[in-house]
């Protein structure tokens, strides 16, 4: 009776009781919050010209504001519509509370899924993209993960000079403050005082430690994953810097606040790119504390506000494929077709849970008073990462290709699919309650662990529409997951990997680990572990893995879909650029907030280079 007492209270109820309690009780221990949310206060007067506006605060804009606002002579302003950073943001044991719809988030769900999310309220998919100063790098998990090495060679292969990995890897190593140990061989793979922290996770527990040699078992390395390879399995690398997270914000724009060449100004939504008769773009129109102001940048407007809300600025602008914004009544300025299409999205297959006899992780141990003791007074203990055992693996699951070029991650949860009892993960989800609660109710209270599963190279392709001429009003966003076949062959063949991983001996002998079999609700007449069972699942229990991309392309003109080219400038317009994880042409293997702090590095270069203090382009 007590997990269906839990399992029914209401989460809207239980958010909105508890979470300013606990930001009150931080507030209080949490002095890196005080400093910064000062830092980040309105500046006293606002010029009515900058060189450089940077719209969005994300982890791209935040590197390319601060960067650009080293030369002195630049003037650089940065709107974000987010507030600042509340405090338990800091604490990265407290990173499942950023996933909350709605908190430090614009709530975005996408439009009903033809292939996928049978078994999700309405099909529809959740995707907690940031609403806050630091973007995706102050709510995300803090995984360091720059994606393979041929995600960037193909960049270039299809009409991007200078996106090879090669060249990449120098803004990797410049963004980066590795603090793991390096081998001779991995040396040259990482940077030391760069910004952001990069610290490996170095404590192996009996569960992590279990996945790994079962990765050793189906004969796989240990690896560094952010070096020239990827198949293999590894601990994590996160983004964290003396005990709390090293978020963009954090890295980049608390040391860069203090210049008086760069102003900072969030709570405030940029409605509009103002271009002028010769397509060229002259400033922003937003809005800030009930009032519509304008801001004109004499260089360059630089639009960093993320795979799903850049394209939506650009065609509220007029720039887009005229049929659409001419459905919506907006001027077309340039007919550049691509602007929201080509969404791509890690998809993400949940709720592949293993029950085991006892204690397989340290989580429980992580809410010790000793644990809380060391954080706040010490920032150190098992809060200074996610609470728990976390591990990765890469694989090859698919027969064509390169045979080092994985189509799979596999990731390592350090407790089974139910362990909220239903209280905070149907709604983080946006997955039906009563069948959640059907699949895991006799998981309610067992130990165990989760593997999610997730598609890298998904061949599906989405877009993102204009809801209205209305800049408050949220996109439309059709992700299409699952629409194109292969994709659900490649999950489903991870699947069985998986299956395999489950059953060696470092996980079924050394855990008495035992995979959850329960039919998942509209499965029931599949026969267990056949391909169309597992087809079944994965079509009901699939969904986003929160790291859309690829809306505003990057290639050549002569690309129908490009938006921008391969020095990030939008097609059809002058003086403006798009800078974030929407230029990606297709989504890196990995988590994408460690491409988009590089995107951010070498976008920054790129105008340094095009722009000096007396030339004009």
């Amino acid at each position: 009776m007590t997990f269906n007492m839990f399992s029914f209270l209401p989460t809207t109820l239980v958010i909105t009781m508890l979470l300013p309690l606990l930001r009150l009780v931080l507030v209080s221990i949490m002095r890196e919050f005080r400093q910064a949310d000062f830092q980040y206060s309105r500046p006293e007067a606002f010029n009515h010209y900058y060189d450089f506006i940077v719209v969005g605060a994300g982890s791209a804009g935040s590197v390319v504001a601060s960067r650009l606002s080293e030369v002195a002579g630049w003037r650089v302003l940065l709107l974000e519509a987010g507030g600042t950073p509340p405090p338990e943001t800091y604490v990265p044991g407290l990173v499942g509370l950023n996933y909350l719809r709605g908190n430090t988030n614009w709530g975005y769900i996408t439009v009903p899924q033809k292939h996928a999310l049978k078994n999700f309220v309405g099909r529809r998919a959740t995707i907690p993209h940031a609403r806050v100063v630091g973007g995706g790098s102050t709510t995300n998990g803090m995984l360091y993960v720059r994606g393979n090495r041929r995600d960037f060679d193909h960049w270039a292969d299809i009409g991007n000079p200078g996106w090879d990995y090669e060249s990449l890897l120098h803004y990797f190593k410049k963004s980066e403050d590795y603090r793991g140990y390096a081998t001779g061989y991995t040396d040259k793979y990482h940077g030391k005082g760069g910004p952001i922290g990069v610290i490996p996770d170095t404590k192996t527990g009996k569960l992590s430690q279990a996945f790994l040699d079962a990765g050793k078992q189906l004969g796989f390395n240990v690896i560094d994953p952010n070096t020239a390879e990827q198949i293999g399995f590894a601990k994590p690398d996160y983004t964290v810097c003396g005990g709390i997270r090293c978020s963009a914000a954090w890295a980049y724009l608390r040391p860069a606040a203090s210049r008086p060449n760069l102003h900072i100004l969030h709570s405030a939504t940029v409605l509009k790119i103002l271009l002028n008769k010769h397509k060229r773009a002259t400033g922003v129109m937003y809005s800030y504390r009930g009032q519509v102001l304008v801001a004109r940048a004499e260089r360059e407007v630089i639009v960093s506000a993320g795979s799903l809300a850049s394209p939506k600025l650009l065609m509220l602008s007029g720039i887009g494929a005229s049929t659409h914004l001419s459905d919506h009544n907006i001027k077309v300025v340039a007919e550049v077709p691509g602007v929201g299409q080509n969404l791509q999205d890690h998809v993400g297959v949940y709720g592949l849970a293993w029950t085991t006899q006892g204690s397989t992780s340290s989580l429980v141990n992580s809410f010790s008073f000793s644990a809380f003791s060391q954080y706040i007074h010490h920032r150190k203990g098992p809060w200074t990462k996610p609470l728990g055992e976390y591990a990765s693996a890469w694989l090859k699951v698919t027969k064509d290709g390169d045979e080092y070029y994985p189509d799979i991650q596999l990731y390592l949860s350090p407790a089974v699919f139910s362990m909220d009892f239903g209280i905070f993960i149907p709604y983080i989800y946006n997955i039906e309650k009563s069948k959640y609660i059907e699949y895991s109710r006799s998981l309610f209270g067992r130990q165990g662990f989760t593997i999610n599963l997730i598609l890298l190279r998904p061949k599906s392709r989405g877009a993102v529409f204009l809801r209205s001429k209305h800049p408050r009003d949220l996109p439309v966003i059709d992700p299409n997951y699952l629409s194109h076949p292969d994709d659900l062959h490649t999950l489903v063949n991870g699947i069985k990997k998986l299956m395999i991983l489950g059953n060696t001996t470092a996980l079924r002998s050394r855990l008495k680990s035992k995979f959850h079999e329960k039919p998942v609700p509209g499965c029931e007449g599949e026969k267990f572990g056949s391909f169309r069972y597992f087809g079944c699942y994965i079509q009901h229990m699939s969904s986003s893995f929160w790291h859309p991309t690829s809306t505003c392309k990057m290639g050549p003109s002569s690309d129908p879909l490009a938006v921008v080219s391969h020095r990030l400038r939008v097609h059809g317009v002058s003086g403006l650029r798009v800078v974030d994880a929407s230029i990606m042409p297709v989504i890196v293997s990995g988590n994408t907030n460690a491409p988009t702090l590089m995107i951010g590095e070498k976008a920054a270069d790129l105008i340094k280079e095009d722009w000096n203090e007396s030339g004009h382009r």
